[in-house]
């Protein structure tokens, strides 16, 4: 064992922040909305944060859901949570009440933390789920006074009604309490960092459990070893998108930033001309995207009155990057964009190396702590090399079953030669270098600007409505967001007036709105295997056959 996987096998994800805090105490850990958080601030929030969580109940082992947006808070809650020994709950703050609902209950959170946007959602679930409290804040109550004046004034800065009772608390009023300077003993490898949700394949969202080690392993290998010669600790700025609450984002802000001591940008929306001149700005040379924001740069038409001569490392998640964008931005900028690859179940998993140009549609090697391997999807038996089939993952470090799911674990955890590995529903090769080459992803996940839609989740919203009998949901590719979501609906025979404005909107009232099919067809039956399955690859290659046809 190396030096640095002894010091791994202790550390939560808590303890390296802790270090960074008291070597650069002074120096900026995040700039949020023009205003500066120091790293020994961001250590005081987060440990005033804690001793109110522990004020107000809530222990070692609790779940917490965080129902907020990118912002200086959401890191002042998450590092706080995990000071204390919780569990972080991190979700989309576009979810419906009848998603956070679904996912209240199954995680067991008695407390939530949302946005006064959204809480109009938390008094809906209130009385049908285990909560006992909420913690509301608005996305500029740590700016000054007058930012927060000019905000509302111009409509920049969106607010809600909130209804104050005994159960309901101000996020803002909780940071006067006494820090929490005492630590609480975590064991890395059995007490829960998070639990994470994404698509299932019965129509319910799975929750994804990580133990501290899970986190802080990729974390690691992602800090020394693949950006360990390129990053410059205590100097370096990095830009943060992406929402926290997904995985990749949430381990690149650790990685490249809290880890190393280093500058966080964080954006509270992904608007176009305020990223641009935040790099410019803050000579911004860590960048990732999704390949909707990487087109977005390309095609803004004030592109040329910003210098981004900084940007050195752009690296891209989410999805593969059409090879046209990646050709555009080396040609407009001179530096390439590298690949990351991971799921919710497995971490970061793969990265594009630094310091050599990435080959196109690949997606990088494994990280030292993942191990991959590429597998017949209807046997399991390994492939040769260079042959696809589905990528399999596993790590000695992660949690290997989902929250509440013994069905979903037994399909998505499957052991072989004594290892537990995860089906990562993505087929690959793998080329003579040992890098993974992308080939394509199971029918049942749509990637629609970066978010990964399970099909069955959105079906199952839809077979919900009173006149449904059968429904298929397919990606249509698109170049400007992957793939868009389109529904194939069968109706019952007696049904009168539903047509597509209808199921959208009762999509709408149910799902963020990212899993919302953008189109509805009607059709008089459904293509089904004899023993009743739904065939969906086949009804996504007709529709593909059918735009192939159109094109030309």
């Amino acid at each position: 064992m190396t030096p640095g996987e002894k010091i791994l096998e202790k550390e939560s994800t808590f303890t390296r922040f802790n270090r960074m805090s008291e070597r650069f105490p002074d120096r900026t850990a995040v700039l949020y909305l023009g205003e500066r958080f120091s790293y020994s601030d961001l250590r005081e929030l987060s440990e005033r944060f804690a001793g109110s969580l522990i004020g107000m109940g809530v222990k070692k082992g609790d779940r917490v859901m965080l129902y907020i947006s990118n912002c200086i808070q959401w890191i002042i809650a998450f590092l706080g949570i995990q000071k204390i020994g919780a569990v972080v709950v991190p979700v989309s703050p576009i979810y419906t009440s009848f998603e956070i609902e679904y996912m209240i209950n199954d995680s067991g959170a008695e407390t939530i933390i949302c946005l006064d946007t959204n809480f109009c959602y938390v008094k809906e679930v209130f009385a049908n789920t285990g909560l006992k409290r909420a913690i509301v804040t608005n996305l500029a109550d740590l700016v000054p006074f007058w930012k927060r004046y000019l905000g509302v004034l111009f409509d920049k800065v969106p607010h809600g009604k909130v209804d104050r009772d005994s159960r309901v608390y101000s996020f803002k009023h909780l940071l006067k309490h006494p820090p929490l300077r005492s630590e609480i003993e975590l064991d890395p490898w059995k007490d829960l960092s998070y639990i994470l949700y994404t698509g299932g394949t019965t129509g319910f969202p799975k929750g994804v459990p990580g133990n501290h080690i899970g986190m802080t392993s990729y974390v690691n290998d992602v800090t020394e070893d693949v950006a360990g010669g390129y990053l410059r600790e205590g100097e370096d700025v990095y830009i943060a998108v992406n929402p926290l609450f997904h995985i990749m984002a949430l381990g690149l802000f650790m990685a490249l930033g809290l880890n190393k001591g280093n500058m966080t940008l964080l954006m509270p929306i992904p608007q176009v001309d305020a990223i641009l001149e935040s790099i410019q700005r803050h000579r911004v040379r860590w960048l990732l995207g999704v390949p909707a924001l990487y087109r977005m740069i390309l095609e803004n038409d004030r592109l040329d009155y910003y210098d981004l001569s900084s940007l050195t490392y752009c690296y891209c998640g989410g999805d593969v990057l059409p090879i046209e964008v990646f050709n555009r931005w080396k040609e407009r900028f001179g530096v390439p964009i590298y690949q990351v690859y991971g799921s919710t179940e497995a971490g970061h998993v793969t990265y594009s190396r630094l310091g050599k140009e990435p080959k196109l549609s690949s997606i990088g090697l494994p990280l030292k702590s993942r191990e991959c391997i590429v597998v017949d999807p209807n046997t399991l038996k390994r492939v040769p090399p260079g042959e696809s089939g589905e990528l399999l993952v596993t790590s000695p470090y992660t949690v290997k079953e989902y929250w509440n799911k013994a069905e979903e674990t037994k399909y998505s955890y499957v052991q072989l030669s004594g290892k537990i590995y995860c089906r990562m529903s993505d087929f690959v090769c793998q080329d003579t270098d040992g890098e993974l080459v992308y080939v394509e992803r199971s029918a049942d996940i749509i990637k629609h600007k970066g978010y990964r839609v399970s099909a069955s989740e959105v079906e199952a919203v839809l077979q919900d409505h009173s006149t449904v009998i059968g429904a298929c949901v397919i990606g249509v590719p698109d170049p400007k967001v992957g793939e868009r979501i389109k529904a194939i609906v069968v109706l019952k025979e007696d049904a009168r007036g539903v047509g597509g404005a209808e199921l959208t909107k009762w999509c709408r009232e149910r799902l963020a709105p990212y899993k919302v099919p953008q189109y509805i067809e009607f059709r008089d039956m459904l293509p089904k295997s004899k023993v009743g399955k739904l065939l969906r690859r086949e009804v996504r290659d007709e529709e593909r056959r059918r735009i192939e046809k159109e094109k030309t």
